[in-house]
């Protein structure tokens, strides 16, 4: 007998509070990649997902995150920020600026938006200008940074795993 049994889609883990963590996102030029979050920010049972511009979600590829996840979607980023501050929230860039910290040595939080920019141009300096701290995650080889989406899910990652259970 196998010591390994595969199990699919294993019960997620139960949280002892709820997650004070929502991911807000400049407008993105792909869906595919707004999905690809909201996927990944509905297992790390975040808050919410703010979504900017003309975004919406691949039900396909955002899977039960389409249904499970409050997702609003508003037309510019800077006022939902100024009011999630106001609520006391930290706001959290992902983004490669000269004075970002390494997601190695960050410690999150435990309310905090992480702030996720375009796929191409990244967060313009209107939003940089609006955040508490910028985190960068290190990249070892080329090309020099990871997919936004990719990006998000390393950090979502990073953040549960300092706060595994809510």
């Amino acid at each position: 007998m196998n010591q390994f049994e595969h199990l699919r889609h294993k019960e997620g883990s139960a949280l002892s509070r709820l997650r004070e963590l929502i991911v807000a996102c400049a407008p993105m030029r792909s869906n595919v990649n707004i999905s690809s979050v909201a996927r990944t920010a509905s297992a790390c049972a975040v808050e919410r997902l703010v979504l900017t511009g003309n975004a919406s979600l691949i039900s396909k590829i955002a899977r039960d995150g389409a249904e499970e996840l409050e997702v609003s979607i508003h037309r510019s980023l800077a006022p939902v920020l100024q009011k999630l501050r106001n609520d006391g929230y930290r706001l959290v860039g992902l983004e490669q600026t000269s004075n970002s910290t390494s997601m190695h040595s960050y410690n999150f939080s435990r309310r905090t938006v992480l702030v996720v920019g375009n796929e191409r141009t990244g967060l313009t300096p209107e939003i940089l200008e609006l955040l508490d701290d910028v985190v960068e995650i290190p990249v070892y080889g080329l090309p020099h940074s990871f997919n936004a989406a990719t990006a998000a899910s390393m950090a979502l990652y990073e953040y549960c795993r300092q706060y595994p259970t809510g």
